[in-house]
């Protein structure tokens, strides 16, 4: 699921997660006024294998009524998003092998500098494409085992989570080291996703394989996370940081919750409550807070999408 940056009312890539090749994107728009979704029967396409991500570019031309939308799966692909039809505009594959591809897990499209995007994989590997010339601006070998998410924290600085457990985050002005800021503390517990707060680069978040915990971190104090966030009562799949807040952020997960923290100046003892709480009725897979539409989290749960109004 991803939030367009361009369209005057909220808009969304939609993919399918079909275990099979054949999946497909839906380009579904929002009615603010009749509160309905609508869809269009020309803006999707089939979309080989699920998507693991999903992302519009995030910063478009003024004034132009086409959007660039993002998808990763064995390979990374750019479709142009028009008015009546979806348009694939190229395939980046850095596979020395035109039959074989080692899945990519995420990407991150950087905000600072939109002609990069960087992905992860499960070949231990982030890739930074520039996407302007279609070519690799670098390959790093970013962890001993899977890349399972990865996030810009500026122009050239990015960081990645993988099954070895720790948070690295990469420079590349200076592609020979690397910092660890966080691991887990059960050896080899998988992190799965990571958040970079875009309104205070100091914090990030992250969320551990098979539990109900939001780590919160600070990079400039590695090692002892800021807070753990517990309130959730089953695994979390999901995190985003408010694009309009740098102390609040949301959370999802198995147990159908979709909370809204807000983060303390000194996280208390007995730890942090959700100011808000949203109960879906089904495990949440997916969440997104829009950055054109700041009012609007995007949740998605069995064949569902729902958009929560803040």
């Amino acid at each position: 699921m991803a939030f367009s940056t361009t369209s005057s009312s909220p808009c969304l890539a939609l993919g399918s997660f079909i275990e099979e090749l054949n999946n497909r994107v839906d380009i579904v728009s929002f009615d603010e006024e009749t509160f309905t979704f609508r869809s269009d029967p020309k803006l999707f396409f089939e979309h080989q294998y699920p998507p693991t991500k999903l992302m519009f570019h995030p910063k478009p031309l003024p004034g132009q009524t086409q959007s660039l939308l993002a998808s990763s799966g064995e390979f990374l692909r750019l479709w142009r998003v028009k008015e009546s039809a979806v348009e694939l505009c190229s395939v980046l594959n850095n596979s020395k092998s035109a039959e074989f591809s080692s899945p990519l897990t995420s990407f991150d499209w950087n905000q600072a500098e939109p002609r990069r995007i960087g992905t992860s994989s499960i070949d231990t590997t982030c890739t930074v494409w520039d996407i302007e010339r279609g070519v690799v601006e670098t390959q790093l070998i970013a962890h001993d085992k899977e890349v399972y998410d990865i996030a810009w924290g500026g122009a050239a600085v990015f960081a990645s989570v993988s099954a070895d457990g720790s948070v690295r985050i990469f420079d590349l002005r200076d592609k020979e080291h690397s910092a660890i800021v966080y691991e887990s503390p059960r050896p080899d517990t998988p992190l799965l996703r990571l958040a970079w707060n875009k309104m205070d680069v100091r914090y990030m978040a992250t969320i551990l394989m098979d539990s109900n915990q939001v780590v919160v971190l600070d990079i400039r104090s590695p090692a002892v996370p800021v807070a753990e966030l517990q309130r959730h009562r089953a695994s979390v799949n999901a995190v985003a940081w408010a694009p309009q807040s740098a102390r609040h952020l949301c959370s999802a997960g198995d147990d159908g919750q979709a909370f809204i923290w807000e983060m303390p100046t000194t996280v208390p003892p007995e730890g942090v409550d959700p100011v808000l709480a949203y109960q879906a009725g089904a495990e949440i897979n997916q969440m997104q807070w829009s950055a054109a539409h700041r009012d609007w989290i995007g949740i998605a749960f069995s064949n569902k999408v729902q958009l929560l109004r803040v």
